[in-house]
């Protein structure tokens, strides 16, 4: 008996949705320009010209999983968090907070945070250097509020942007063993702040 035509649209739209999610794995594992066409399939189990019904190019799939990934919400909530009337230190714990309890819920956080970094790392002039505002804005938001921080005493010496790199260099570790294995060691909130704050004596 032939298939109806809903089931067929939704046989397409599980195969597109399964080579999107498979493919942020493989990207954020591999980067833009260590990705090719012919290895991801590979990865994902399928031939190489199905990923072509649906996408036109690497480009064009790469995109589709940006958008997939796009955190805005999160940029919004982190400079709401930077403007609000408290110390440095509660937003530390507040952001600390939500971080923790994404990298634990969200796997597509997970992934957009290894992405993000891997396009940051690449910095490739012809494509993978685009759409990194997420990793910019996080750090800009985050090294306000440390910079805020630092003029209270809570938080250590050094370049803001610099201990941004840190508490998120952190966080991107934890996305990868998220991501890549099975049995590891789950950061803790006091792991993460502490490549941020300063600690307290007594």
């Amino acid at each position: 008996m032939p298939k109806s035509q809903e089931r067929c649209e939704e046989i397409r739209n599980e195969m597109r949705n399964k080579i999107l999610h498979e493919s942020m794995l493989y990207f954020a594992r591999n980067g833009f320009a260590g990705t090719k066409i012919s290895d991801l399939a590979k990865h994902i189990g399928i031939g190489q010209g199905t990923i072509y019904v649906y996408f036109d190019s690497k480009e064009e799939l790469f995109l589709e999983i940006q958008k997939m990934i796009n955190r805005e919400e999160d940029i919004k909530q982190l400079k709401l968090l930077a403007s609000l009337p408290l110390s440095a230190e509660k937003k530390i714990h507040k952001l600390t907070d939500t971080v923790m309890r994404q990298l634990k819920e969200d796997e597509n956080f997970a992934g957009m945070i290894a992405l993000n970094t891997q396009m940051l790392l690449e910095q490739d002039k012809s494509y993978a250097s685009e759409g990194t505002t997420y990793q910019s804005e996080l750090y800009k938001y985050t090294a306000k509020i440390l910079s805020q921080g630092q003029k209270e005493g809570s938080v250590v010496e050094g370049a803001p942007l610099k201990l941004a790199d840190y508490y998120w260099g952190v966080v991107y570790l934890y996305s990868l063993k998220k991501l890549f294995t099975t049995k590891y060691e789950m950061i803790d909130a006091a792991d993460l702040e502490r490549t941020v704050l300063r600690e307290k004596k007594g």
